[in-house]
This record gives structure tokens, sequence and C-alpha cells, in this order.
């Protein structure tokens, strides 16, 4: 057999997105490009890899067990590449990071150092919602994950990084800001979407107070609950650690209700069969002997606003 690490790649792409116009597309290639290497590579088996059903294109039982094989060979591969590279004295690699939302604000003070340290390496990273990240986790399209509470169902090792405190947030010009729970009664609400850690926090919460909002608003980020708390629309439970500037500009304000703030773990969590390569095993090792200093250096204004 003389298949090539190219074809393996473009494979396994076609085989994650079965559609080889999407692979082309991720990859950068034209759809005949992909469609002839995908041939290439077809024609040194005996069985399909691929078959199509109507207009819609399927991996078989055997494409399937090609693509887990392809993985292996390709992680290997790449392994032997990082290998090289570290006896030569560099790190490098690819480093793929998916991240809630809030954990924007978290996340680039933990890699700044890294980065500088191992230029060789490459970290993407990705922002979206908690069910995204989940799935991607799930996937192994990321090789770590950045979440304040840990999903379920899932085998995972976790590194702990810092505290998420959670708190009630009104703005800054509200002329009657609640003082007691009760008031929330009164109160517009403003909510992340569904699937939101921050969203179930606050739900639970409210639940715990029997507490049910007279209206309701449900925002897809953090900003613009932010934006819709500023222009006066009501209050939300927000991490402490996204309102750094509004809290300094004074725009927004903390109210210490009974039962606040919430206090979760800001995790990275990845899958606990999954095969680390030496640039992965280093930012683990890095983030757990420097994660004291980093808190500290640069978050010590959230324990100065909640003390």
């Amino acid at each position: 057999m003389n298949y090539t690490l190219h074809q393996l790649r473009i494979f396994l792409k076609v085989a994650e997105l079965q559609s080889i116009t999407k692979a082309s597309e991720e990859l950068h290639l034209t759809q005949p490009a992909v469609s002839i290497q995908l041939k290439n590579l077809q024609d040194q088996f005996e069985l399909p890899l691929t078959e199509v059903v109507g207009r819609q294109l399927f991996i078989t039982d055997f494409g399937k067990h090609m693509a887990e094989a392809s993985k292996r060979i390709l992680f290997e591969a790449d392994n032997m590449r990082y290998t090289i590279d570290q006896f030569k004295g560099i790190m490098t690699g690819e480093i793929k990071v998916s991240v809630v939302s809030t954990g924007k604000y978290v996340i680039p003070y933990f890699l700044k150092s890294f980065m500088e340290k191992y230029p060789g390496v490459e970290i993407n990273i990705d922002v979206s919602n908690k069910n995204q990240v989940v799935e991607k986790l799930i996937k192994n399209e990321s090789d770590f994950s950045l979440v304040s509470v840990l999903p379920e169902g899932i085998d995972l090792k976790t590194v702990e990084l810092m505290e998420n405190r959670l708190f009630l947030v009104g703005s800054s010009k509200d002329p009657n800001p609640p003082k007691k729970l009760s008031d929330l009664k009164k109160a517009t609400l403003v909510f992340r979407e569904e699937g939101s850690a921050t969203r179930k926090a606050m739900e639970e919460y409210l639940q715990a107070n029997n507490i049910t909002p007279h209206k309701s608003m449900k925002l897809v980020s953090n900003e613009a609950v932010k934006q819709a708390i500023n222009a006066g629309i009501g209050y939300s439970v927000m991490p402490l650690i996204g309102l750094r500037n509004e809290l300094a500009n004074k725009s927004l304000n903390i109210y210490r209700l009974k039962g606040l703030p919430i206090v979760t773990n800001w995790n990275l969590v990845y899958n606990k069969s999954k095969r680390l390569t030496p640039a992965q095993q280093e930012l683990i090792r890095f983030i757990t002997d420097n994660k004291k200093d980093l808190i500290k250096e640069h978050f010590d204004w959230a324990v100065e606003k909640i003390s």
C-alpha cells in the first residue's frame, strides 16, 4: 500500500463531515483535489470507504474502521515529529481549547506565559456555549475545554484553575435597587440562553428562593446581558470575572443579597482516555505549577471586589 498521510487527513475530514464539499472548505482545497485524493486512497482497498445514497455521502462500516485507524496513524506521525523537535530542544505542536463564553475572561491569562515560553506551540481557542463545548469534547474536536460546571456522562480528568463567583448585577443608575430577595419578584430578570452554565446557576438560585420573575429577557452573550442591564432593563446573576471594566467605571453595581455569591470553579478538562502530545502534557504541567502566581498576578482585583 502506498497511501500518504495527506490522503489520510483528507479522508478523515470527509468521514467527520460526511461531505466532500464541507471537507474541501475546511481544508482550503478545491473539491476536485479532495475527490482525487479520496479516489487514490480508495483504489488501494478492495472494500469501499464511502457510499452515496441519493445525494448523501455515507461512510461504510469498513470506512469507519479505517477512519479510526487513520486517527491513530496520524497521531503517531505527529508524535514522531514532536519527538524529533524535542530532541532538538524545541517544543512544538497544536493545542485546541474550547471555552464557554465567560471563560474568555479567564483562559488568555493562563496561556500567555506558556505561549511566550513555547512559541513553537500553536494554540487555537474556540469560544462557544456549554452544549457546544461538551459536544467538541465528546467528538475529540478539542484537546481541552474550560468549563465552570463539569459536564456529566463523560469520563474526564480535571485541572482546577480558580473560583468562579456569581453576583446579582444591576445598573448603577437604578433609583430603586433591590434590597432583599423578595424585591426580585417585581423585577425584570435577564437570563443567558438555554444550555449556559450561568443561566443554570441563576435559575437554581431563584428556584431555591421561590422567586418567579415578573418579566424576563433572554440574551445569548454576557456582553449583551451587560448592555441590557446598563440600559436599565433589569438584573442578572453574572460571573464577577467578566465585570472588571463595568465595576471600574461604575456603570454596574453588585447587590449582595442572601445566598450570593454563587461559587463554582473554573476547570480545564480533557478526556481521561486521550493520549496527550508532549505539548499538551507540558501545558498541564505549566498551568499546575504556575496557577497560584497567575491568579495573584491577574485576578487579585476580583478578590478585592468581594472582600
